[in-house]
């Protein structure tokens, strides 16, 4: 017998780059807006580049998009986020997937029920289905195009819940209340772990400085059932921050937010992920870098630490996103009468589109 040239043989399977033992993180989410809109972005020798290739340049190894629902002209969806996540692989930038299940940004002030969604907003059954299929439909799409995951926040800053009113937290019921909310984000874990089983899968909590408040919500969290490969916070010193009925000063708030980052390492036996920090670039320039310094150089020697993202540096104080200066969408998208936002005043990138001195701790 003989045959016909050389047997078939399989194709290797691609290399995907470790992922850091360090994150050194940027959330980009408003790119796409912003370059829609003709901005362009420099390298800090003034050379025109993506985004994602400054901030590799800058010393960055990983970035953090956001997912909405049905959001204002598509940004932050789906589409966007896959669009905005190929670049940022192919530039060499780990992947940290962060769903807010809602059409606008989620937090301790909101969790509004996705406009999709809103005839089942009393029905937890139904709203896990919502979950499942959402979360497994986006990391698919991602799957799809050739782009790894990392890390994958089930919520967003859900210190109060998420989907309200049927995943709102009672705080009177001190654990019970979980019940509900631990429904919603398991599912959106189990969805994310079928589609990406090695990805690290999380909850959110603002207020990383907050050790009493963060002990009491993850004690509950876990004696409900809920799963979680690591933990994510939020950092920000220099928002207004009370302990027992003082004002910390910024430099306070950084300690006692790496202290709790030890605590709960040692409590869950878990990383801890500084998924958002930010300092007020605008306020003073020298002040917020020895601010972001200090943290980010303690936080990287913490073991178990896994890193630090910088929420949303490529603005510059001046840009802010077209529904911020729309009081009625506003208005309809965070369920409220708004007039319009003012500007993020925590980026750390110029008019000009080059990164500031502020993130030289990056590349360090």
């Amino acid at each position: 017998m003989f045959s016909c040239g050389a047997p078939d043989t399989p194709e290797p399977e691609p290399v995907v780059p470790e992922v850091p033992s360090f994150a050194k993180g940027a959330d980009i989410s408003w790119a796409s807006e912003m370059e829609a809109g003709g901005r362009t972005f420099k390298t800090r020798g003034g050379k025109a580049a993506s985004l994602p290739q400054v901030l590799s340049d800058c010393g960055f190894n990983a970035v953090r998009l956001r997912v909405w629902v049905t959001p204002y002209k598509g940004w932050s969806g789906r589409e966007d986020v896959v669009a905005a996540a190929k670049r940022a692989w192919e530039a060499g930038l780990h992947l940290m997937v962060d769903f807010h299940y809602s059409d606008f940004f989620a937090d301790p002030s909101r969790q509004l029920v996705p406009e999709a969604w809103k005839e089942d907003a009393a029905d937890l059954s139904k709203l896990a289905v919502h979950v499942e299929s959402h979360t497994t439909e986006v990391l698919s799409a991602l799957k799809a195009a050739g782009v790894e995951v990392a890390w994958i926040q089930i919520g967003n800053e859900t210190r109060g819940g998420m989907l309200y009113p049927a995943g709102a937290l009672d705080y009177n019921n001190k654990g019970a209340e979980f019940t509900g909310f631990v429904r919603l984000y398991n599912a959106g874990y189990a969805a994310a772990k079928a589609v990406y089983p090695k990805a690290q899968v999380m909850p959110h909590l603002n207020n990383a400085y907050a050790a009493q408040d963060n002990k009491w919500w993850l004690d509950a969290f876990k004696a409900q059932g809920g799963k979680m490969d690591m933990i994510a916070l939020s950092h920000y010193p220099q928002y207004e921050s009370r302990l027992n009925g003082r004002v910390l000063t910024p430099t306070e708030v950084n300690q006692n937010a790496l202290s709790y980052i030890k605590a709960a390492i040692t409590a869950y036996g878990v990383p801890v992920m500084v998924s958002e920090v930010g300092v007020k670039t605008g306020a003073g320039e020298a002040t917020a870098k020895a601010l972001l310094k200090d943290f980010v150089t303690q936080a990287r020697g913490i073991s178990g630490c896994a890193g630090v993202f910088y929420w949303e540096p490529e603005v510059d104080g001046i840009w802010k996103p077209e529904i911020y200066g729309l009081p009625a969408q506003l208005s309809r998208y965070t369920g409220t009468l708004q007039s319009a936002w003012s500007p993020y005043d925590q980026g750390a990138f110029t008019p000009s589109g080059q990164p500031t001195p502020v993130l030289d701790i990056f590349t360090e």
